[in-house]
């Protein structure tokens, strides 16, 4: 069974995203993370429904790391509850899934 995973993380502002995308590569608990600015966010968050813009990490790595993933992500973000939601990939280009098992840690 393939173990290759996307993970969605949203954060508050760029540079925080960018902090954590390159820190997640640099310790190749990701292969690659895609920036997405501008998203906006309607969420339910101490019994208000909150209307934000934020910005999107779309994290490519593998089901061993994702404790790790979530651990360091936390450890970086600014927010008491950070959105981290792992989806299964379920195919792809061959070629792009190998590289990406071999840009992670084993």
């Amino acid at each position: 069974m393939a173990d290759e995973i996307i993970v969605l993380i949203t954060a508050s502002r760029q540079e925080e995203a960018a902090l954590i995308g390159k820190t997640l590569v640099n310790e190749r608990l990701a292969a690659c993370v895609n920036i997405v600015s501008d998203v906006r966010s309607i969420f339910t968050w101490e019994g208000k429904v909150q209307d934000d813009s934020e910005t999107l990490l779309i994290v490519k790595s593998r089901i061993p790391l994702l404790d790790q993933v979530t651990i360091r992500v936390k450890s970086l973000h600014s927010y008491t509850v950070p959105e981290i939601i792992a989806l299964p990939i379920i195919g792809g280009s061959a070629d792009y899934l190998k590289w990406l098992r071999g840009a992670t840690r084993t």
